[in-house]
């Protein structure tokens, strides 16, 4: 299972969503993500499929690879869509004791389902074509105007930028403690769901000591390196606009565009009960 968290992790490529400036992948993430929640119609999930399937086409990264990330948020996703199935009031179609499940809480957990699913494989796909450094350098360019209002910019895409990167690390330490335990007889497989919860127990104490002690080190090699934030910073790498980033600009305003023509202009029906 941990080897299946892929959040954080940079699967290196040179397509040309690999090649976009950072400013520009956060930018259509943000705007995908929202046209999920914004436009919850057939129509509008049919074009996000199309506009997804495009962009992992072009990033060049295996499908199988993107997918895998979705096991282990699958008993969260499933946890939604039961809330929505069983909690939502409307129209009756199935009753069981004190549990009921009615259209409309079938309709929410379809679009509940459909909408967690695009969110991670979109946040998958900014992760995996971009680098920490490039997605911090995008965070702290894009959100500068922020500067004026004396929001810690730089501060808070670095806290970031470091998160992401010990997600990966910290996957990698909790599968050597875990070997470490199996080692000297400890069990994390077998039994019911449960009793494998209860097994991850004494994980938390070694894997909490080496996350603060990598903490640490990080802290102690940035302070010996000279780093006091970001006031007076320079970068070796500028950021710069080129043809591909206004052309990947256009393709979000076209989409755009089209979800709003889709959420006014264009029913599907769908009579699924």
């Amino acid at each position: 299972m941990l080897k299946d968290i892929t959040l954080g992790q940079y699967y290196p490529g040179n397509s040309i969503i690999h090649r976009l400036d950072p400013r520009v992948k956060l930018m259509g993430t943000m705007v995908f993500i929202v046209s999920l929640f914004a436009f919850g119609s057939v129509s509008a999930y049919l074009l996000a499929t199309l506009a997804i399937a495009v962009v992992v086409t072009t990033s060049k990264i295996p499908l199988k690879y993107i997918l895998k990330g979705l096991k282990p948020v699958f008993v969260l996703m499933l946890i939604t869509v039961l809330f929505n199935l069983f909690l939502t009031p409307g129209r009756t179609v199935w009753k069981f004791w004190k549990l009921s499940i009615t259209a409309e809480g079938i309709r929410f957990a379809i679009h509940m389902a459909v909408r967690l699913t695009y969110l991670i494989i979109g946040s998958s796909i900014l992760t995996f074509t971009t680098t920490p450094n490039s997605l911090t350098d995008g965070l702290e360019t894009g959100l500068g105007f922020l500067n004026v209002f004396h929001v810690p910019v730089h501060e808070i895409a670095m806290m970031m930028s470091i998160a992401l990167r010990f997600i990966p690390i910290l996957m990698d330490e909790t599968d050597k403690i875990m070997r470490a335990q199996e080692a000297r007889g400890a069990d994390f497989h077998s039994g019911g769901l449960i009793r494998r919860v209860k097994a991850m127990v004494p994980l938390l104490v070694p894997l909490f000591v080496s996350a603060f002690r990598r903490a640490n080190d990080l802290a102690l090699a940035m302070e010996s390196r000279g780093y006091h934030g970001g006031a007076g910073r320079t970068k070796m790498k500028p950021l710069v606009y080129r043809r591909r980033d206004v052309a990947a600009y256009i393709a979000m305003a076209v989409y755009l565009i089209l979800m709003i023509l889709l959420k006014f202009f264009v029913k599907i029906p769908v009579n699924i009960l």
